[in-house]
């Protein structure tokens, strides 16, 4: 029997623990992320989703040793508090092969709240469907290819640098971050809630 779209999903998971021995290659896996970006929906066709895919020194820039998010991070966190947890989260991001990141385009939605006024309030939460939907398809794209990732927020803290180095158009708004690599440990078994509490069939 052939592998079927629920199959997928349940090999999508959290993955903390990569290296950089990916089986697939660079081409592949850049392929893997633009048909995932291109075929998610999004409200009114906006395609207001957009990826930035880091690879090798690109995305250590971010994650590795006095990199973007270590300098935001330093700023924030108390005076006083140990920072080797961090510095260690940070480092299972930089072990993998790359970074995706994800961007909605302000443009887009201020140019549709303006075209469609009856709409406008709802625009701005459209968007964020449109990322997320964007960020689980290349999420489970990712993990067809054999390749683990996890989803971060360090958002807003890393933006400005982010921006300026990758020359980020202004009206992008970075919503998250995919670190991605070889699959190092499989993720940890997942407890579910009983489903009939969650899916309600009526009639």
């Amino acid at each position: 029997m052939s592998e079927t779209f629920i199959d997928a999903l349940k090999k999508r998971r959290s993955i903390y623990a990569l290296d950089k021995n990916v089986k697939a290659s660079k081409e592949e896996i850049v392929k893997a992320i633009q048909e995932a970006v291109k075929y998610a929906p999004s409200a009114f066709n906006s395609q207001s989703a957009h990826a930035v895919v880091l690879f090798g020194d690109e995305s250590a820039k971010i994650w590795g040793e006095g990199g973007f998010a270590e300098a935001a991070l330093r700023k924030v966190i108390p005076e006083g508090q140990s920072f080797e947890s961090t510095a260690q989260k940070l480092a299972s991001f930089n072990a993998g092969v790359g970074t995706v990141l994800f961007y909605e385009d302000q443009d887009v939605v201020k140019g549709l709240q303006e075209k469609f006024a009856l709409y406008a309030d709802n625009f701005p939460i459209w968007s964020e469907h449109s990322t997320g939907i964007a960020q689980f398809s290349v999420w489970t794209a990712l993990a067809e290819l054999g390749v683990g990732a996890s989803l971060q927020h360090y958002n807003p803290l890393i933006d400005e640098a982010v921006q300026k180095e990758f020359d980020i158009p202004a009206s992008w708004k970075l919503r998250a971050q995919m670190p991605f690599g070889n699959i190092a440990a499989p993720a940890a078994e997942k407890d579910f809630a009983p489903i009939d509490e969650r899916v309600k069939v009526i009639g």
